[in-house]
């Protein structure tokens, strides 16, 4: 063992011999980054001094570590794409990336990843862009620490912060983005942990899922976005801890469910949005330890929902708690707290002794007439309500929390 620890030592440090030192200013005999990469060999270490350069269309074919200081900038002019990396084990840090070019055939990015492993985009400040960071069939990368602020006001003519095509294997950690179409978009890319990012007041997505299985996403906030989330068509997701706030709008929701299955949705936070949750054709999910509040509608089912479980929940002031578009109920619902809930506790076991049915006859009426919102506060609507709970017609007879707490779910 001894002898290996030796022989790795002695490479390590032939290696560092052989690796140089690059420097990059305006008055240096290298002046730009792209005749840096041109003259650099495999492992080099590029430094970019403070300065504007003035470059787009800049490739990275092999293993370097290019690294900013005090974050010069890189001026794309609005030509075109202005890095793309091409090769493996390469890193790009601490550089300030502006003006990337608009086309709507190519894609401009800022800094495409492409058919690359073992990279690592980090510390970037991106702004005046299409696309922010673009990884195409790339695997094994982090992306963390940067700053993504587009001027997106249109949905068509507009790129996303930081989008994953056939990407698989990637940590995406501690970024802000904003004023992009979808903050983080994935699409075809698996295996992906999606951790403590701020993604708000993007144009239609904070964080957007097509046909992406078994990813992870925790920690994060999506405020005011167009929508916060958006899950479609993706197997085995697990969204811990994350929160979503101020999603407003006439089709805003804070986490949007179409055709999902076997996911988990654990510990969230879905405050003040439109629609808490609006679940279409989504099967064997998991609703745990999360606290809806204050939202117009906590939890929309659309239709074609089966063997979920909303379990330990705080449903806290919401107009309506849960909404169904049909009389028929496949869903378990217990142990949740409802600030609506009138019932009693007798033998102070913390669990009311009548069972909680959620569901209103009136956000019925709403999903089919939208204009009778405007009666939400009436007398009348309570008494029609009154009326469907005690004998349930349109609404489903079997949607009911037989374990209601008296109490908040404290975790």
């Amino acid at each position: 063992m001894k002898k290996i620890v030796l022989f790795l030592a002695v490479i390590l440090m032939a290696y560092s011999s052989y690796a140089q030192k690059i420097e990059v200013c305006n008055t240096c005999p290298i002046s730009t980054l792209k005749k840096a990469i041109a003259v650099a060999k495999d492992y080099d270490t590029i430094f970019v001094n403070k300065g504007t350069y003035k470059e787009h269309s800049i490739i990275v074919d092999k293993p370097l570590t290019i690294i900013g200081k005090n974050y010069p900038v890189i001026d794309g002019e609005k030509k075109g794409e202005i890095i793309t990396v091409t090769s493996d084990y390469v890193t790009v840090d601490g550089l300030f990336i502006i003006n990337v070019g608009t086309s709507y055939t190519a894609d401009y990015a800022a800094i495409r990843i492409k058919r690359s492993k073992h990279f690592t985009v980090r510390n970037l400040v991106l702004e005046k862009l299409f696309f922010g960071i673009y990884l195409e069939r790339s695997s094994y990368g982090k992306i963390y620490h940067n700053k993504i602020v587009g001027d997106a006001v249109q949905e068509y003519n507009s790129g996303n912060g930081i989008q994953l095509w056939y990407s698989n294997n990637i940590v995406i950690e501690h970024n802000y983005i904003e004023h992009v179409r979808d903050g983080i978009y994935l699409e075809f890319s698996d295996n992906c942990l999606i951790k403590n990012n701020v993604s708000e007041q993007n144009i239609r997505y904070g964080l957007h899922f097509m046909f992406s299985n078994d990813d992870e996403y925790r920690d994060n906030t999506f405020g005011n976005n167009g929508a916060g989330v958006a899950v479609m068509f993706s197997k085995k997701i697990k969204m811990y801890n994350n929160i979503f706030r101020e999603n407003w709008g006439t089709a805003s929701y804070g986490l949007l469910l179409k055709e999902i299955n076997d996911a988990d949705i654990v510990g969230n936070t879905f405050e003040e949005n439109t629609i808490g949750i609006n679940i279409e054709g989504s099967n064997r999910i998991v609703y745990k330890n999360n606290n809806f509040t204050n939202n117009g509608w906590a939890v929309k089912v659309r239709g074609a929902c089966y063997t979920n479980s909303f379990l330990e929940n705080n449903f806290l002031y919401n107009s309506f708690d849960i909404s169904y578009n049909s009389n028929v109920n496949d869903n378990v619902f217990n142990k949740n707290y409802w600030s609506n809930y009138t019932g009693y506790d007798l033998d102070k076991d913390g669990i009311g002794d009548v069972p909680y049915r959620p569901v209103k006859l009136f956000s019925y009426i709403v999903n089919r007439t939208p204009e009778t919102i405007i009666l939400l506060r009436s007398l009348f609507i309570d008494i029609i309500d009154f009326s469907e709970k005690v004998s349930p017609v349109f609404t489903p007879d079997n949607l009911l929390d037989n374990n209601p707490l008296m109490k908040k779910n404290v975790w």
